[in-house]
Formats: C-alpha cells, structure tokens, sequence
C-alpha cells in the first residue's frame, strides 16, 4: 500500500510528540549529539540496521560527533506515518547509544 502524505495541520501536531524535531521544508529532521565519532557511528549503524529492516531510507548527514536524520517519504511526496514511526524508533536508538 502506498503511504499517505500527511497535511501540515497532522505534520505539526504530530511534532509536538517529538519535540526534538524540526519540519524545514518537506521533512523532519533531527540533529542527534554523542560523546565521540566512534558513539555517533555506533548510532549510525544501528538507524542503518532499522531502515533496512523497514524499508525506509533516511537522509544521514554526519559531522564528527553529530548526527543528522532528515526524513520523507518519497512515495507519498512528502512526510508520512512512515516517518514519525521511524523518527520514533531514531529515538530510542539516540537514547540507548548515548545520544545528549
């Protein structure tokens, strides 16, 4: 079944259950922060195990000790369930890696 891009009224209330991210534009973003490159890689590679497991693919920027996940879905042409549910998960992988 193809994902349902959401509207801007559902976008922004559901970023209120996640107030650490952000809507610039037609994702949701999130800057992670860890103790070291070594941590902020232990993170990526656990999101890379989650969005294979999935089949949801975010935008990885990464800066030394911070990690940067910018999510859409690309077939819905815009932000979907799919990327609350994987904004969710993000967050609970930041936590368990140490994320600040």
């Amino acid at each position: 079944m193809t994902p349902v891009k959401l509207s801007d009224a559902d976008v922004t209330a559901r970023l209120e259950d996640l107030p650490e991210w952000s809507q610039p534009g037609e994702e949701i973003q999130r800057t992670f922060r860890f103790k070291d490159f070594v941590a902020a890689m232990a993170f990526v590679e656990r999101i890379a195990g989650r969005a294979e497991a999935v089949q949801h693919h975010p935008d990885i920027l990464i800066r030394y000790s911070r990690v940067t996940l910018s999510l859409s879905t690309h077939d819905a042409g815009g932000i979907s369930e799919k990327d609350f549910e994987f904004a969710a998960a993000a967050n609970a992988i930041g936590k368990d890696c140490g994320a600040k």
